[in-house]
């Protein structure tokens, strides 16, 4: 918390002063050890002593009113300007991170030079960094593909996930580099277990922007069905973060815990894998239980839908940065 944060710095504050106070008697390393704070951190701290103290908010203030008058500006002027006019002693890169969680640009009346992209994205992403709002199965599915090698072999494997119970509902394996089979083979697989879904509400399925997902063939499959396409952006695996960091440790589980690398049958281990996954595993993000029995559960009225999803705000600003936006307003 800030205000922990601040008080471990007055304290190591309060042992530099006195460290400084008895620096002409003693030797200032033997001085550092007894006070347990780094000979560097001191004279860091003596070499800005003499620099008063800045405050955020005040800086902050600073920066916001003389964006409102100068706008045409970036950060770099404005540090100078503040340098001279108000005699600040924050850095041009602390201005800049100011910028950044008042969300400030500068104005310009000069046109964009960058090229606009040629290619449109297939779909729009519909859902950003809104993944917390899933409320239900069979809301939100997604899909990747991860490939791997064992012993001299070269695999390609790709599944389907619910967002919500985290279940796998499909997979395809091939040896093939480049096969479009793993993909219709797990689409297959996972339309026969979407059958028992709410045909009133659609769901939405969200893939990065392969060939084989963008492609007409592949999306003919479902354009009979209550199925809403949803795209990651190009170049952003961070738009789909929950296939990520699934297909990540279940790489790492098939390996170690399954010894996929030396299995006879790697279609009969990956098989035996999910057969586990599904039933047995236990689940941090769904509180440790499974994904087959979280489903059961939900389908039985014991957990909750919040209708949540259907509230979510789309915004394509990272949430680390909003995050960092709400806290400096509401410290005022």
């Amino acid at each position: 918390m800030r205000w922990e944060s601040e008080g471990v710095r007055y304290f190591i504050r309060k042992e530099y002063e006195i460290i400084e106070s008895l620096s002409n008697e003693f030797d200032v390393v033997t001085l550092c050890e007894l006070a347990g704070v780094s000979r560097s951190g001191y004279y860091k701290w003596l070499k800005r002593s003499d620099e008063p103290h800045h405050d955020r908010k005040l800086i902050f203030d600073l920066v916001t009113q003389t964006h409102e008058e100068h706008p045409s500006h970036g950060y770099r002027w404005v540090h100078a300007f503040l340098v001279r006019e108000e005699g600040i002693t924050v850095s041009a890169d602390y201005i800049r991170r100011a910028f950044d969680i008042l969300g400030i640009k500068s104005k310009t009346k000069h046109k964009r030079k960058d090229k606009p992209r040629k290619v449109k994205d297939p779909y729009p992403n519909l859902i950003f960094s809104t993944w917390e709002t899933v409320d239900r199965p069979r809301q939100v599915m997604v899909s990747d593909m991860m490939a791997f090698w064992t012993r001299i072999y070269y695999w390609e494997l790709t599944m389907y996930f619910d967002v919500f119970t985290k279940q796998i509902l499909g997979r395809g394996i091939t040896r093939k580099r480049g096969s479009n089979n793993t993909y219709y083979d797990g689409l297959d697989e996972a339309l026969q277990k979407l059958e028992d879904t709410d045909e009133e509400k659609p769901l939405v399925f969200h893939t990065d922007q392969g060939t084989v997902y963008t492609s007409l063939a592949y999306n003919e499959i479902i354009k009979d069905r209550n199925i809403v396409r949803s795209c990651s952006r190009s170049g952003k695996p961070t738009d789909n973060p929950v296939n990520e960091s699934l297909n990540g440790w279940i790489k790492e589980e098939l390996f170690i815990d399954f010894n996929l690398y030396n299995a006879e049958d790697v279609v009969a281990t990956i098989d035996e894998y999910i057969k586990f996954y599904n039933s047995k595993r236990p689940s941090y993000s769904l509180k440790y239980d499974t994904p087959d029995n979280y489903y059961k559960r939900f389908l039985a009225g014991e957990i909750e839908c919040k209708n949540t999803f259907k509230d979510r705000v789309l915004d394509e600003t990272p949430k680390f940065i909003r995050k960092k936006r709400e806290a400096e307003k509401a410290r005022g």
